[in-house]
């Protein structure tokens, strides 16, 4: 087991650097100078080609590419000292840059974002779990009855359904409409300042993300389940004496996790990477809120730490992910 997280380890470092170069070589060799946002910001008058040059010259843009990737890396280590305009800034390890548009080190505005898409993930992942998987189980029981077709029918549409245009008119009817007490409120509070606010504002994206994440995970715990319940082991728990919950609980749902955790792991990830949509309609500043308006102002320094960040959360979810597997299937071996 060691081994093997050792193994995924060194291929999951492997993958961020590989993301991190193609990242800066975008944007290095895109149609536009990355240089062009800061001239456009720093000169009073119309970004002329030589200021765009002087620009270009003083962030190192003209030089090589290895070199100031290479400077690049040695910040996040070590840290830099960063030149804009007529300021000089010291960049302490981790050094990710300091963000063109304000003027802030990427690494400090990165945490300040991280608590409100950590807890937009937390709370829309565990819904998608206590409701999916359940219902799943349930319908797997009751296979090929009414209640069975109805509930697969139903969410089925649900599903086909825009996530972005089923958050909007969640928050047009509660927020704006109905407005609803414990809904109404939008935002993100941190939970040590106002933990009835934190609460109220963030119950309505995850209301959303539970309830529309659910329905793809109850198919997916359906669909496991009934092939565990059909396995010759399933049989022979039942041939033995024992009872359907435990069958059912003990026995199938054990195997029937593993693919459903799979997807989770996958999920989560994307979660933690950034709820774009759900930051923007709710007006939540997240990661993927801010990485979406550095991608509008050419922002290098936020895309690149934002692209960064989701890769090493996707590595280390997916790392998670097979671990459980030999929790859950005793006939995974990892090793």
């Amino acid at each position: 087991m060691f081994a093997y997280i050792v193994k995924r380890l060194l291929i999951g470092v492997v993958t961020i650097v590989l993301v991190s170069m193609a990242i800066f070589a975008l944007f290095w060799y895109g149609p536009s100078s990355p240089a062009r946002p800061i001239c456009n910001q720093e000169t009073s008058n119309r970004c002329t080609p030589e200021r765009l040059e002087n620009f270009e010259e003083q962030l190192g843009y003209n030089n090589p590419i290895w070199s100031e990737y290479g400077a690049y890396v040695k910040g996040v280590f070590v840290g830099r000292t960063i030149e804009i305009g007529n300021s000089t800034i010291d960049c302490d390890a981790p050094c990710l840059g300091v963000s063109q548009r304000s003027r802030a080190l990427v690494w400090d505005e990165l945490i300040e974002r991280l608590p409100a898409t950590v807890s937009i993930a937390a709370g829309g992942a565990a819904l998608y779990l206590l409701l999916g998987v359940p219902i799943g189980v349930a319908a797997a029981r009751r296979r090929g009855s009414f209640a069975d077709k109805a509930l697969v029918s139903s969410f089925l549409f649900i599903s086909s359904v825009p996530y972005y245009l089923f958050a909007l008119l969640a928050w047009l009817y509660f927020t704006l409409i109905w407005d609803v007490p414990i809904l109404g409120s939008s935002g993100y509070t941190p939970p040590w300042e106002s933990p009835w606010d934190w609460f109220t504002g963030l119950l309505l994206p995850w209301i959303c993300l539970g309830i529309f994440g659910c329905t793809q995970y109850t198919r997916y715990t359906r669909g496991a389940m009934v092939e565990a319940l059909n396995e010759d082991y399933i049989r022979t728990a039942t041939a033995k004496g024992l009872g359907p919950r435990q069958v059912v609980y003990r026995h199938g749902l054990r195997a029937a996790l593993v693919p459903v955790i799979t997807i989770f792991g996958i999920d989560l990830g994307v979660l933690l990477a950034g709820t774009l949509f759900t930051e923007y309609i709710f007006d939540i500043q997240g990661i993927g809120r801010w990485g979406l308006s550095a991608t509008y102002s050419l922002d290098l320094p936020v895309v690149s730490a934002t692209v960064l960040f989701a890769a090493i959360i996707m590595v280390l979810s997916n790392i998670l992910v097979d671990v459980m597997y030999s929790a859950l299937d005793p006939r995974v071996r990892l090793a």
